[in-house]
């Protein structure tokens, strides 16, 4: 995520410095939204032998996991700031919903509400950090919101029976395997189509091509029946995540609105 936003930054014009600020804000965020799952659903994983985390294979005790979260978001203050006011309140907020999900929203139908205002804040987090502050096109956060809502999908896709187990009944978990493996490939396709259709302009031969190779790797990753514990579905999401950048990327200098 950390590459993906420091991409889109550059190729909007904030510069190596503005950049830079835009990475650091975005690690600790993230650090932050990750750590602090890790120490909230310790027992959880701890009970479900996820083995491949430190805290639930009783390599790090969840305290310490905690204290690291906190520093990071502590740290994701200034760091955000460094952009500017507005895109800090932005970026803060877009983690903020991060927390948010792992204290609560991710037992409540609202689950998805999370992913997209993070994923879809990105987009001004970098154009309001510009000089004039300027907001994005419409279609660089409603790209992102539905990249974030598939990418929850994707994300509990291997985990719906343990999270039911846990009493865990997000969105993804009251649908279903079945629903998720199909809604996930739709929410991925409808942010590809946003950022071939959206912008301004013809579209590109490379643009086709991208967005041909989203669907394949959207459709294969998700809509093919895969086992429980699965992670290929999360790992496609992320490739098509990246898709989607390059997507911007080609459309850097039509990312500010005017």
């Amino acid at each position: 995520m950390t590459v993906l936003v420091t991409a889109l930054a550059a190729a909007a014009g904030r510069g190596l410095a503005g950049s830079a600020a835009v990475a650091a804000a975005v690690l600790a965020g993230q650090l932050s939204i990750g750590w602090c799952n890790d120490a909230v659903d310790a027992q959880r994983d701890t009970d479900g032998g996820r083995r491949d985390k430190p805290v639930a294979a009783g390599e790090l005790p969840p305290r310490v996991v905690a204290v690291a979260a906190g520093t990071a978001l502590a740290l994701c203050v200034p760091l955000s700031l460094l952009s500017g006011a507005a895109a800090g309140a932005i970026h803060l907020g877009g983690t903020v919903a991060g927390w948010a999900y792992n204290l609560w929203l991710k037992h409540t139908v609202f689950s998805p509400l999370s992913y997209a205002v993070g994923f879809g804040s990105l987009p001004a987090f970098v154009t309001l950090g510009l000089l004039p502050p300027s907001w994005p096109q419409w279609w660089a956060p409603v790209a992102g919101a539905l990249l974030g809502v598939g990418a929850h999908l994707v994300n509990v896709l291997p985990d719906i029976e343990d999270d039911l187990a846990a009493g865990v009944r997000g969105l993804p978990q009251r649908l279903g395997r079945v629903a998720c493996r199909w809604l996930a490939p739709l929410m991925m396709l409808a942010a590809v189509a946003v950022l071939v259709a959206g912008p301004p302009g013809p579209v590109g031969a490379m643009s086709w091509m991208l967005a041909a190779a989203a669907a394949a790797i959207s459709i294969l990753g998700t809509a093919v029946p895969s086992k429980a514990g699965n992670r290929w579905p999360f790992r496609a999401a992320i490739v098509v995540a990246g898709m989607a950048v390059a997507q911007l990327l080609l459309r850097g200098p039509d990312l500010v609105r005017t």
